[in-house]
């Protein structure tokens, strides 16, 4: 006889996000591993007295970190996946109920950042990501299953990251310059107390 999976979305009680997240997830990892809480005396000077809240430094370069590790440089995309992974959430410490924060936040942030001490501090993140033995920055790792191919084990080389960090760094900014100029959005040079939805 056929089956057929019959779905209702249910709402769920009872929920929680670290028992849906292995213990050996690279996120999992990376949250349990990492101490970024120099973020918030590294940025202080950054931020204003007054306005909204901004997005927490440590959410904003947890997510720079993602859209490094996966290789997205649109901030919309990035919100996006993020959205869509329950070990990116946790290792942002977000819920699958909250809001992330808008791309718009996220860009704005980028660029309001002095690009020396951004570039300073996303490479000291990343340097904790190799430290702490996640990340190598050389090579990624594919899973795979065991199935019969016809290919030579003498052409098999190592995976190297489609660009360097610079690179990538330099083609988020471009990408959401563009995305920026395209909703007729502007950018001002003032201290971080923007509106966020973090």
């Amino acid at each position: 006889m056929q089956g057929k999976k019959n779905y209702t979305e249910k709402l769920f009680l009872s929920f929680q996000l670290s028992d849906r997240v292995p213990k050996e997830n690279l996120y999992r990892r990376l949250r349990e591993t990492l101490d970024l809480s120099f973020l918030y005396e590294d940025t202080k000077e950054l931020y204003g007295r007054t306005g909204n809240p901004s997005i927490d430094p440590i959410v904003f370069f947890k997510l720079l970190v993602t859209g490094y590790l996966e290789n997205i440089t649109s901030d919309r995309k990035l919100v996006e996946h993020c959205g869509m992974r329950m070990d990116v959430l946790y290792f942002l410490s977000y819920d699958l109920d909250e809001e992330l924060p808008w791309h718009s936040t996220i860009s704005r942030t980028r660029q309001l950042y002095p690009e020396s001490l951004f570039v300073t501090l996303f490479n000291k993140v990343f340097a904790l990501c190799v430290d702490s033995g996640m990340v190598s920055g050389h090579t990624q790792a594919v899973d795979s299953a065991p199935i019969k191919a016809n290919a030579s084990m003498e052409s098999v080389v190592p995976k190297m990251p489609a660009t360097p960090m610079e690179s990538h760094l330099k083609k988020v900014s471009e990408e959401n310059r563009e995305t920026t100029k395209k909703h007729g959005g502007t950018i001002s040079p003032v201290q971080i107390s923007a509106p966020s939805m973090s």
